[in-house]
C-alpha cells in the first residue's frame, strides 16, 4: 500500500499541469525569480553606476536619458526570463503560441516605452536650441507619445493576428458621429495651437483675462488652459475663450509703472510746492529701486487745481520685480512723500466742503389783525 501511495506521489509530481511537471514549474519560478533579482541589480547597481559617471559631465541630457531609460531597461531581464521559460517548457500547440506571443508583447512594450520616455530629454534639448517654447515642447511631447503608443498597440494587436484596418473601417460611421458631436473640442484644440504658436503666454506666466480672471498659467492643455488664481484656486478656461479674449501677460512687462496723484492743501505756497516736487523727484532719480524708462522720463509736477486741493502727479517706473518687492518699493515711496510734505510745512488735503452761515439781524414781524 505504501508503494502505491508513493507511486501516486511520483505520478502527480511528474504529471504536473498540462504535461508540465512540478520540477519544471519550480525551475520556471526560479528563472522568474532570477529575472526579478537581475532587474533589481541592473537598476540599483548598473544604472546608478552609469548615472554617477553621467553627473560628472557638463551636459544634463545624458542624465535625463539614463533616468528615462531606467524603467525600460528593467523590463529587459523580465522579457529574457519569459523567453527562457517559454524555451524550457515543453509547450505545444496553442499554449506554445500564446507563450510566444506574450514574450513578443513584452518585448514590443519595452521597446516603445523606451522610445516614449526618450522623447522628454530629446525635446528638452531641441527646445533649448530652437524656437520651440516650453508649451510647444509639451504639446509635441504629448502628440509624439500618442503616435508612438498607437504604433506600439497596433504591433501588439498584430502579434495576435488582429488587423487594425478593418477595425478603423468599422468605426468610420461612429467616428463621423463623434466628430459632429465634438466640434467644440476640435475648436479648442485649434485655438490651443494658435495660442502656442503665437507665444501669448507660457506655463508660469501671470496673466489677466478680461476683467475677471487674474492668475498663474499652470498648464496649456489640448482643450483648456489651467490657471491658478491668486487665492490659489484652480480655474480651467476653454482655449477658444482665451483665443478670442483680451489677455494681458504681466510676465512680459519690462518695467512696472507707478502713477499717483497726491493732494496738498491750498494754503501751500508756490515755493513749498516747488520744494516738494524737487525733493520727491530727487529721491526717485537717486534710488536704485527705480528705473529709467527710455520712452518716458520721471514726472513729479503740479498738474491741477482740484476742488479741494492742489494736485501733484507722480509718474515713475521700477524694474520688473515680484509683487512683494514691488509693494515694499511703493511703501518706501509713500513714507518719503509723507516726510517731504511734512518737512516743507504743508499737509495733505482731503475732499471737504465749507459751509457759510449768514448772520442776519432780527426782523420785526408785523401781524395784521383782521
Amino acid at each position: 500500500m505504501l508503494n502505491d501511495f508513493w507511486n501516486l506521489i511520483v505520478e502527480t509530481w511528474q504529471g504536473g499541469i498540462s504535461g508540465v511537471s512540478i520540477n519544471e514549474l519550480i525551475v520556471c519560478m526560479g528563472i522568474l525569480l532570477g529575472s526579478l533579482l537581475l532587474r533589481s541589480f541592473i537598476n540599483l547597481r548598473v544604472v546608478n553606476w552609469i548615472a554617477k559617471f553621467a553627473k560628472n559631465t557638463k551636459s544634463t541630457m545624458d542624465d535625463e536619458i539614463i533616468e528615462s531609460l531606467r524603467g525600460p531597461i528593467g523590463l529587459v531581464p523580465i522579457a529574457f526570463g519569459l523567453y527562457l521559460i517559454t524555451a524550457y517548457l515543453p509547450l505545444h500547440g496553442s499554449l506554445d503560441l500564446i507563450a510566444t506571443n506574450v514574450v513578443k508583447m513584452v518585448v514590443i512594450f519595452t521597446i516603445f516605452s523606451a522610445l516614449a520616455n526618450l522623447t522628454t530629454p530629446v525635446l528638452a534639448v531641441i527646445g533649448d536650441t530652437t524656437w520651440l517654447t516650453p508649451a510647444m515642447t509639451l504639446w509635441f511631447h504629448r502628440v509624439i507619445g500618442v503616435i508612438i503608443w498607437v504604433i506600439g498597440i497596433t504591433m501588439m494587436l498584430d502579434v495576435w493576428g488582429i488587423q487594425i484596418g478593418p477595425i478603423i473601417a468599422g468605426l468610420g460611421l461612429f467616428s463621423v458621429a463623434v466628430a459632429l458631436g465634438a466640434q467644440d473640442m476640435f475648436k479648442n484644440i485649434i485655438a490651443g495651437i494658435f495660442i502656442i504658436s503665437e507665444n501669448r503666454f507660457q506655463p508660469g506666466d501671470r496673466i489677466r483675462v478680461g476683467d475677471s480672471l487674474h492668475g498663474i498659467v499652470e498648464n496649456i492643455g489640448f482643450r483648456s488652459t489651467q490657471l491658478r488664481l491668486l487665492d490659489t484656486s484652480p480655474v480651467f478656461v476653454p482655449n477658444t475663450d482665451l483665443s478670442d479674449a483680451q489677455v494681458i501677460n504681466h510676465q512680459n512687462m519690462q518695467l512696472r509703472r507707478l502713477y499717483w496723484t497726491i493732494n496738498v492743501l491750498y494754503s501751500t505756497s508756490i515755493e513749498q510746492l516747488k520744494s516738494i516736487c524737487s525733493q520727491i523727484e530727487d529721491y526717485i532719480n537717486n534710488n536704485e529701486d527705480f528705473a529709467k524708462n527710455p520712452g518716458q522720463e520721471t514726472v513729479v509736477k503740479v498738474t491741477e487745481l482740484g476742488a479741494s486741493s492742489i494736485d501733484i502727479t507722480i509718474l515713475c517706473y521700477t524694474e520688473f520685480v515680484n509683487f512683494s518687492d514691488f509693494l515694499k518699493i511703493k511703501q518706501n515711496l509713500v513714507f518719503e512723500i509723507i516726510s517731504v510734505v511734512s518737512n516743507n510745512g504743508s499737509d495733505f488735503a482731503f475732499p471737504s466742503r465749507s459751509l457759510y452761515f449768514e448772520n442776519q439781524s432780527n426782523k420785526e414781524v408785523v401781524q395784521k389783525k383782521e
